[in-house]
């Protein structure tokens, strides 16, 4: 008999491991944060912005890509499986980085360091949803993104402060050959793959699944869409930040060290904040936290041409960190609730397929528009660029509403242009209904929808009102039915 349970108290042991995991894999990123982009100006001597970032772009299109097939492949081979393929590629990149002599190799290093990342970071992802269930959701995803994005801050201020005292090769890089071969031997030693838990949560869950995952994950979808959208554009000013912050630094100044802190702040707030905004997550308007996220960063980029000093370079750093944090959980949260467990892991590896494609987009857009124009042009135009995309969400994603009253409900009965629908199964819908009312059960509503008019008014209908019927009216509002309800008190408060 199969006593798998979903929760984040009832599988603390292997979640706890797995945010350990995750804190190495963030650190194979950290080690490069603040060394690369000042190494590929003195000791390789590229000059072109856009050539500089060259690495940036290798590392977001594998990553990409990676992100991409492990979404495809989980299901076939298991979490585990692909966790460990992924350290086992991260084991070659910091010699690489170490006795790189063109920089092509740099390039190269990336390309493998990006294929591990979309491996290992997008497995410990699904596999804590594995774990957790809906309810603690967000909080979940917060501390992975908390323990990852830390590593990131710290691994950049360590090879910050240890390029200023050793140089900037071999010993920061030195680093990630201890974090590579002890995130391998967790992995390999204690981490358990999780797909009883998905079968499990399957049973239970009356999510409708999406018919075409790929087209609504990256666009149709109202919700789906935008916290791509969304992403996409995060990961893109980040990229940004990545290749010319340190750039930008260089120039007013500021020494390898105090540009190491400086470059750590945003990673180290974008992945404490976590710890809270995770949990808000589970609680707050998801909507609003993803438009003020993304607002607050784009103003804090908006603002780095206009500061010279220490603190002020620091205080919007941070501001970047803190608008990131309330993002980053919540895209996550956002996709669970959203879809279902069977093609939650490849409707993640989607999202995360374009929202690391930022980096690549991010890396190339700026360095394209810093070599024209500038760097001050190019912070400009990514800074403007990550406010609409808060707009967008703003707009595009529907609003949670409130249930519809039966005594509002009465007088609307019988008009052509109403549908009440009952998503309950034909077993609980013939038990007794309201007048009216059509059986669709949840799991099968969606793909008759689709052939309704967008004009229409819907309420929809279960027992109690406020489960599957609320599930059901938000479902249809992603799908574009703009005029859509569920009943207050279900057939049960119906009189």
């Amino acid at each position: 008999m199969n006593t798998t349970t979903l929760g984040l108290r009832q599988n603390w042991k292997q979640f706890t491991l797995l945010v350990i995991v995750n804190a190495f894999v963030g650190g194979m990123v950290g080690i490069e944060r603040t060394v690369l982009p000042v190494l590929a100006e003195l000791e390789f001597g590229v000059a072109s912005h856009s050539a500089a970032l060259s690495f940036i772009m290798a590392f977001g299109i594998s990553k990409a890509l990676a992100n991409y097939f492990t979404g495809r492949l989980a299901g076939r081979y298991g979490r585990k499986a692909l966790l460990v393929t992924g350290w086992v590629l991260a084991l070659p990149v910091p010699f690489m980085l170490i006795y790189a002599d063109v920089w092509a190799w740099i390039v190269a290093a990336n390309i493998l360091l990006g294929i591990h990342q979309g491996f290992a970071w997008s497995s410990t992802v699904v596999m804590k949803m594995d774990l957790v269930g809906e309810k603690d959701r967000g909080l979940a995803m917060g501390l992975n993104e908390f323990a990852g994005y830390l590593a990131v801050g710290g691994m950049a201020f360590l090879t910050g402060y240890l390029a200023a005292h050793y140089g900037p090769r071999p010993v920061p890089f030195q680093v990630g050959i201890v974090i590579a071969v002890m995130g391998l031997l967790l992995t390999l030693l204690w981490v358990k793959d999780t797909g009883h838990h998905v079968a499990a949560e399957s049973a239970k869950s009356t999510v409708p699944k999406l018919k075409r995952v790929f087209v609504e994950t990256s666009l149709t979808h109202r919700t789906l869409g935008s916290v791509t959208q969304a992403g996409l554009v995060n990961n893109l000013n980040d990229g940004m930040l990545w290749g010319l912050l340190p750039v930008l630094l260089l120039s007013e100044g500021f020494d390898q060290e105090r540009i190491g802190a400086i470059a750590a702040v945003y990673p180290a707030v974008w992945g404490l904040g976590q710890l809270f905004t995770g949990k808000l997550a589970d609680h707050a308007d998801r909507k609003l936290l993803l438009v003020v996220g993304m607002v607050l960063q784009g103003a804090a980029i908006l603002g780095l041409p206009f500061v010279h000093t220490n603190g002020a370079y620091i205080a919007l750093s941070a501001a970047l960190g803190l608008g990131t944090a309330l993002v980053y959980p919540t895209f996550l949260a956002v996709l669970a609730a959203h879809t279902h467990p069977q093609q939650r892991s490849e409707a993640v590896g989607i999202f995360r397929l374009w929202r690391d494609l930022g980096y690549a987009i991010g890396a190339l857009a700026t360095g394209l528009i810093a070599d024209r124009f500038g760097i001050t042009a190019s912070i400009l135009a990514i800074g403007a660029v990550t406010v609409i995309s808060g707009v967008v969400v703003w707009v595009r994603i529907p609003s949670a509403r409130k249930c519809l009253e039966p005594e509002s409900l009465k007088p609307l009965l019988g008009r052509p242009d109403v549908r009440v629908v009952d998503v309950r199964s034909p077993e609980e819908f013939a038990s007794g209904h309201l007048p009216d009312a059509i059986n669709i059960p949840l799991t099968e509503l969606l793909d008759q929808a689709r052939s309704w008019s967008r004009k229409q008014r819907i309420v929809t209908v279960c027992a109690k009102g406020g489960g599957r019927s609320a599930q059901a009216a938000q479902a249809l509002r992603d799908l574009g039915f703009g005029r859509t309800w569920w009943l207050c008190g279900g057939t049960l408060g119906w009189s």
